[in-house]
């Protein structure tokens, strides 16, 4: 049985940015559902986040170029359900998250999923459900 991962936007965006070592790690997670080893997540919450971050720090034009290559990678994007939207709310009730993040966590919990991100505010969460830290060196 492969592993499964759900990423959030943190670990999107630490690829996108170059941040390493978070970069390098999601790239192996992604090779690792390329070679079907692992099968890979996302909510569209946590796209649309990286969508909106990537919009209004570096255009339109290039949030929608980000949007397609999001798109091509080896993962499914898992929609916002009435369960999905109910099970982050009670995730953002229960702790200090965000919504997006609270997404994140409800999502993996479903899933079985392990959640990547290098989120401090998700790092709480380790316990209720699995976290795969990854870190950024500034």
């Amino acid at each position: 049985m492969s592993k499964i991962y759900l990423f959030d936007a943190w670990a999107f965006l630490a690829l996108l940015q170059k941040e390493e070592p978070a970069a390098s790690q999601v790239r192996k997670l992604l090779q690792e559902g390329l070679d079907r080893k692992a099968d890979l997540f996302v909510s569209i919450i946590n796209v649309g986040e990286i969508y909106y971050r990537i919009g209004k720090e570096k255009g339109r034009n290039e949030a929608e170029e980000t949007l397609k290559n999001i798109y091509r990678l080896p993962l499914t994007i898992r929609p916002a359900t009435d369960k999905a939207v109910l099970a982050a709310a009670a995730f953002k009730m229960d702790y200090a998250i965000s919504y997006a993040d609270a997404f994140a966590a409800a999502e993996a919990k479903q899933l079985g999923a392990i959640l990547v991100t290098g989120d401090p505010e998700l790092f709480q969460l380790q316990g209720v459900i699995t976290i795969k830290k990854l870190n950024r060196h500034h």
